[in-house]
């Protein structure tokens, strides 16, 4: 498959070269007639039929097709300057070109058709791949963009493009087809629905989900998805009150007796508030909680030690104010980070015992190296490693810990799974870690376990 491939990609580069430089290489006018409708057909249906095939999505067919006219044109472009260079030095006669001599008008025209071509070739290109892409995201683009215009330069951001856009296809299509091999299977059909709880800072958001695209899988393998609702900045008080109510509205709208709880950082916390205080207990069946701070972040309580009053009460009303627009009734900034220091934990843990007859169960993971977190997390893992040693970049990871069973997640080199990495927040595929069928794998634990 990859040697066809590469044919179908040298043998549309080909035409592409004859097509440009058919005035330095004085070729038959018939010939053109017959390179011509060729491009304009490879340029809209780019894909050979062996990938159509393959393929198993319309958003994988555009960015393979993209790829496709971008790798074309690396070949193609980089032929049209070597026939360009041997043109000038004379050297094309040598190997039986007629050529066209020194007419300067001929090299002109020759020049514009090239870069008339090529760019045909590229923009058709790079905008299927920028319009379809999930993995480029912002960076790659304006990368891609800023390096644009600098020769050479270019060409390499080019090819780290069309590298991570096939990467994204191949990993895509497989996990289409996964879905589809065990889709009557339902893995993830627990007898009862499943309530995600955001953490800190964030909301439930239609288009904009908090857990990237983990709800999705799960859907797909028969998973029974809602969200907990509560407000994004408010005391863990609060927000339990508000949880529990939403778990008593999720039974109610099911019809189900219980609801199993998956919870990421505070809302871990949140979800434990509820059951302890709130009444909730006879409601839950299971509660996982991912990357929960159970016994806060020392660096929060540093934080807070030197950061003045005043000062504190400034940036909690910026932020209460944007919260209020994002539909937070009544936001409390300080109280939620108030909440996450490992002083306060101390007392919230005295507060919620764990839970009688509900299965409770946590997951933490590392981030190994402070530079492979995104931001804000690659500014944030050093200091918190100085007060709460190895952590995800937010919360050190002997906060972790909770439950009858605990998973700790690392992987080898640089990487590491940041706190952001363990809800999918970037949308990004990661080598060695797919959190989506991580969650699949837990739900369809849960699953077998009779919950």
């Amino acid at each position: 498959m990859i040697v066809l491939d590469i044919l179908f990609i040298v043998l549309h580069a080909l035409v592409t070269v004859l097509l440009a430089c058919y005035y330095m290489l004085s070729l038959p006018s018939w010939l053109i007639y017959l390179l011509i409708p060729w491009f304009i057909g490879f340029n809209i249906i780019p894909l050979s039929p062996l990938k159509w095939k393959r393929l198993h999505s319309d958003k994988l067919r555009n960015i393979a097709s993209g790829t496709m006219l971008l790798k074309i044109f690396l070949c193609s472009v980089t032929a049209c300057i070597v026939f360009g260079i041997m043109g000038l030095l004379g050297k094309l006669t040598e190997y039986g070109v007629p050529g066209f001599g020194d007419e300067k008008m001929d090299w002109v025209l020759t020049i514009i058709v090239i870069i008339l071509v090529e760019n045909i070739v590229f923009w058709n290109g790079i905008v299927r791949v920028y319009i379809s892409s999930t993995q480029l995201g912002a960076r790659f683009r304006l990368l891609g963009a800023i390096c644009g215009m600098i020769p050479i330069v270019h060409l390499v951001v080019l090819g780290i493009i069309i590298y991570i856009c096939d990467k994204e296809v191949r990993v895509e299509n497989e996990k289409v087809l996964l879905n589809e091999s065990r889709k009557d299977q339902q893995i993830c059909a627990c007898k009862y629905p499943i309530l995600m709880v955001h953490g800190v800072f964030f909301r439930d958001f239609r288009y904009m989900n908090y857990w990237g695209r983990i709800p999705e899988q799960l859907e797909m393998n028969g998973a029974r998805v809602f969200y907990g609702n509560q407000q994004s900045a408010a005391s863990v008080l609060n927000c339990g009150r508000e949880l529990a109510q939403r778990i008593k509205e999720v039974c109610e709208q099911t019809g189900s007796e219980k609801v199993n709880i998956i919870a990421h950082s505070k809302g871990g916390l949140d979800t434990r508030m509820a059951i302890a205080k709130f009444g909730a207990g006879p409601y839950v069946a299971s509660v996982t909680t991912i990357n929960t701070p159970h016994r806060g972040c020392e660096f929060a309580d540093y934080l807070l030690s030197k950061i003045g009053e005043g000062h504190q009460v400034r940036v909690a009303g910026m932020y209460e104010a944007a919260l209020r627009k994002l539909g937070d009734p009544t936001p409390n900034f300080l109280a939620a980070v108030n909440d996450l220091t490992s002083t306060t934990c101390a007392k919230l843990n005295e507060e919620m015992p764990d839970p009688e007859g509900i299965y409770c169960q946590s997951v933490g993971s590392k981030l190994n190296h402070a530079v492979s977190g995104r931001f804000p997390l690659n500014f944030s893992t050093l200091l918190v490693h100085h007060f709460d040693g190895p952590n995800d970049g937010l919360v050190g990871a002997k906060s972790f810990c909770w439950g009858q069973d605990y998973q700790f997640l690392t992987m080898k080199g640089l990487r590491g799974i940041s706190h952001g990495d363990m809800i999918d927040l970037n949308r990004e595929n990661i080598d060695g870690f797919d959190v989506r069928e991580f969650f699949v794998q837990l739900v369809s634990d849960l699953k077998k376990k009779g919950f």
